[in-house]
């Protein structure tokens, strides 16, 4: 762990790092802008990092918010992994996505429709899952298949 100085203040770049926190489609932005704000012990930036730590649907960023709370002094609970599903409904949003496909539609083209349809389902799952998100995806896709 690197003891970087945490300062006081809020950062020049604090709109754009509190846009990227906000991506709801890309949880790799969430997380950079999670480590760049956990330099700055400011009320605004502490009231961001909480919001992620309590609602980002990914667990990797909700848990790199809560070690930055931590590290400023904030009495945080350690974020639940278990969720049962990330977006209510997933299996008719992707019966919703397959019926939208010829029937013989590869998985392939049912992964990219997904994420042009979805992109927010796509990536948040997409972190959650990590190595195993295909995995996780087809076994989703293959079932009721119709």
């Amino acid at each position: 762990m690197n003891n970087e100085e945490i300062i006081h203040e809020l950062p020049e770049n604090y709109e754009e790092l509190k846009k990227a926190a906000g991506r709801s489609a890309d949880w790799r932005a969430r997380l950079a802008a999670v480590e760049e704000l956990g330099r700055y012990n400011h009320k605004q930036i502490i009231d961001i990092l909480t919001r992620l730590m309590n609602s980002d649907p990914v667990y990797t960023v909700q848990e790199a918010a809560y070690r930055k709370l931590s590290a400023f002094g904030e009495e945080v609970k350690v974020p639940s992994k278990n969720k049962a599903e990330l977006f209510r409904g997933i299996s008719k949003i992707v019966l919703r996505i397959k019926k939208s496909l010829p029937r013989d539609h590869s998985y392939e083209e049912f992964k990219e429709k997904l994420k042009k349809m979805r992109i927010d389902v796509y990536d948040a799952y997409e972190g959650e899952k990590g190595e195993q998100f295909d995995q996780w995806l087809r076994k989703l896709w293959m079932s009721d298949a119709k």
